[in-house]
């Protein structure tokens, strides 16, 4: 069963100011490089269709999603928060990022599929229940999620970040949810400066110094994520995938390489062969030094698959 890939040419439509980092570029550089390297054709590429206004709502509040409709614009950008905008092709985009996840959750548990990624933007891992930040609009994360619960049989699943921010937004959504383990891994202290410190029984933050490199970050995420997920034993994973932790991105001080995705892929996929029945959601969130998001995407996949 090869794994579903979800991209969609409506997300080079959403743009912000000139020089963002978050820009069409980043899933173009993924497909051209996973393209050329041969990568692509092995797997099941799919359009994603647009997010159910219930998903949404499972996770938002409605007078937040209401707010985006209405400050959509047909030309120019409009301020979310001073990293976040609108433009006319982002809540187009938005709700195709968000609906692949919820659409990946009905492949998996209809058996039709054991291993999804999408190659989406915007990201969402920051947007929380009544407000977008850190250039997120929806929490694409976190749809698919709540989703996955609404289906008989699913009472635990698990969303692991390996982002180099914090996961604020999903932590914010599933902080009084005990049927989610939110799992994160982030540069500390750095944006977004919230919720980190949060403690519940089903949220593991494991915050990394700046300057981290691949022992410390092996051996924090064996510390903190191994025992939770033995313990939590969820039935279905979803990962957070930012590559952003990589050494040579600029919005971090995180010094990871393509090896150390690809390893932190296997423990997941490792975990996910012991407590779900293989299966694996992925979703895209950081990495905005182009060469090095292509290449640990790649990592990413090779050992996804």
């Amino acid at each position: 069963m090869p794994l579903t890939f979800f991209t969609h040419k409506a997300y080079d439509a959403h743009k912000m100011h000139d020089g963002h980092p978050e820009r069409p570029e980043r899933t173009q550089a993924i497909l051209a490089h996973l393209q050329e390297a041969g990568q692509l054709a092995q797997f099941d590429q799919r359009n994603p269709r647009t997010v159910s206004e219930n998903a949404l709502k499972r996770v938002h509040e409605p007078l937040y999603l209401r707010k985006l409709v209405e400050n959509a614009p047909t030309s120019g950008l409009v301020m979310v928060d001073p990293d976040t905008h609108l433009s006319p092709g982002s809540l187009p985009a938005a709700q195709l990022a968000a609906g692949a996840v919820e659409e990946a959750v009905e492949l998996v548990l209809s058996g039709k599929s054991k291993r999804v990624f999408s190659c989406a933007r915007p990201p969402g891992h920051h947007a929380e229940h009544d407000a977008g930040m850190g250039f997120c609009l929806y929490n694409n994360v976190a749809v698919g999620a709540a989703a996955a619960l609404s289906h008989r049989g699913i009472e635990r699943v698990a969303i692991l970040d390996f982002d180099v921010h914090h996961g604020n937004g999903t932590v914010d959504i599933f902080k009084d949810n005990p049927g989610v383990l939110v799992a994160s891994s982030f540069q500390h202290p750095h944006y977004p400066h919230r919720l980190f410190d949060l403690e519940r029984p089903n949220i593991v933050n494991t915050p990394l110094p700046a300057g981290t490199d691949s022992p410390g970050f092996r051996k924090a995420i064996e510390r903190d994520w191994l025992p939770a997920l033995d313990r939590f034993k969820p039935q279905l994973l979803f990962v957070s995938a930012g590559f952003d932790a990589h050494t040579d991105d600029p919005l971090g001080d995180i010094h990871l390489r393509e090896e150390d995705f690809s390893w932190v892929t296997k423990l997941i996929v490792a975990s996910a062969n012991q407590h779900s029945e293989g299966r694996i959601i992925s979703t895209l969130e950081g990495g905005y030094n182009l060469d090095a998001l292509a290449r640990s995407v790649a990592a990413h996949l090779a050992a996804l698959v």
